[in-house]
């Protein structure tokens, strides 16, 4: 059994990484009580804890390092587990001393299957992607390279370089209002039906004058104000169209370099976001609920750095870091940058240039 094989460099760097969670020095676990002690002894060990939900995470991981040929049946329990969450115990980001046992116990069993195999447990393939970058576990066990899908949406709206259809339907909403100019005109030209005619007066040569040089000046107004208007709406539609391209949004990588409570607010967190560059932000984000301090330092984070900077409860804010969450918002975790992302890099979305295709694009990370 793959998992067997390996069973003393599993245990080694399970107690390394557990120690490095508990924040203790791992030269107290000598290889002596490694070495001669089964998962749930060496758990006992280092970890003074006897809850149920974390105790039946060992007992998992027991029964996985001890039954030859069930490997994939208890993976599949173990996928259908992680379908809705991101670690083991826990709503939120922080991986928990559960998640250490049975990561070192399925990743020896996992790096021999092949890929073909490993498709069918999505889940646990993207929780072990996130604990072997997240927790330290020594040099005993090598990162599993996980295949992640490439997304390429098609294209559902023009490009930039498609100007037909943009320039023809500005020149049909021009044309369309000078029709309305006309309608307009030839509606207050006309009289309505049953309207007494009034008997005609005879002018003077000087009235006539006067109404001639009258009437000149309301058409030359009037021809002002059409053509003033006429340009202001291919202006207004080129602004709606720049509305709706996601261009207009500078979304770039960042790291969290410390995070603390809101001072005056429950719900909120202050987060000093570097961006590369000594160019460092303060965002304030209503992660609280969610996430604590210590589970976004250092953590790579994807925001919106072209907003207007605002107080958030006397809190200056400049910026939004983009969160993903569970259709019923019990859950919320930030988005995790492409991998290979430098700090500052911008993100775009190919194919999309609307913020509808922004919210799609976002669903698949």
């Amino acid at each position: 059994m793959a998992a067997a094989a390996d069973f003393t460099g599993t245990k080694r760097a399970m107690a390394y990484a557990l120690c490095k969670h508990l924040n203790v020095d791992p030269s107290t676990v000598s290889n002596t009580s490694i070495e001669g002690s089964d998962i749930a002894s060496l758990f006992s060990h280092i970890v003074n804890s006897s809850e149920d939900e974390v105790m039946k995470w060992v007992k998992f991981s027991m029964d996985f390092a001890g039954s030859d040929g069930k490997q994939h049946a208890l993976l599949d329990n173990l996928n259908k587990d992680l379908s809705q969450k991101s670690v083991l115990l826990g709503d939120g980001l922080k991986p928990s001393a559960a998640d250490i046992v049975v990561f070192a116990t399925v990743q020896p069993f996992v790096s021999c299957v092949s890929n073909r195999e490993l498709q069918k447990f999505p889940h646990v393939l993207r929780w072990m992607d996130y604990i072997q970058n997240i927790v330290d576990f020594g040099t005993t066990l090598q990162k599993i390279n996980v295949a992640k899908s490439v997304f390429d949406p098609p294209s559902q709206h023009p490009k930039k370089g498609d100007k037909g259809d943009t320039e023809s339907s500005s020149k049909k909403a021009v044309s369309g209002q000078k029709i309305v100019y006309k309608s307009n005109g030839s509606a207050d030209s006309k009289k309505p039906a049953g309207e007494t005619k009034a008997p005609e007066k005879k002018e003077t040569p000087a009235a006539k004058d006067n109404k001639t040089s009258g009437d000149k000046k309301k058409d030359k107004s009037a021809g002002k104000t059409a053509e003033k208007a006429s340009e202001k709406a291919p202006e207004k539609a080129a602004d709606k169209d720049s509305e709706c391209n996601i261009s207009i949004l500078n979304i770039q990588v960042g790291l969290i370099r410390k995070a603390w409570k809101h001072p005056s607010a429950d719900s909120l967190l202050v987060e000093e976001i570097d961006l590369g560059d000594g160019n460092v932000r303060q965002v304030v984000s209503g992660l609280a609920k969610y996430c604590s301090p210590e589970d976004l330092t250092n953590r790579h984070v994807v925001l919106i750095t072209n907003v207007k900077p605002g107080k958030l409860r006397d809190v200056m804010s400049a910026g939004l870091v983009l969160c993903a969450s569970t259709e019923d918002h019990t859950a919320v975790e930030p988005l995790i940058p492409p991998e290979g992302a430098k700090i500052g890099e911008r993100i775009s979305f190919a194919g999309y240039f609307s913020h509808v295709g922004l919210m799609e694009s976002l669903k698949m990370f």
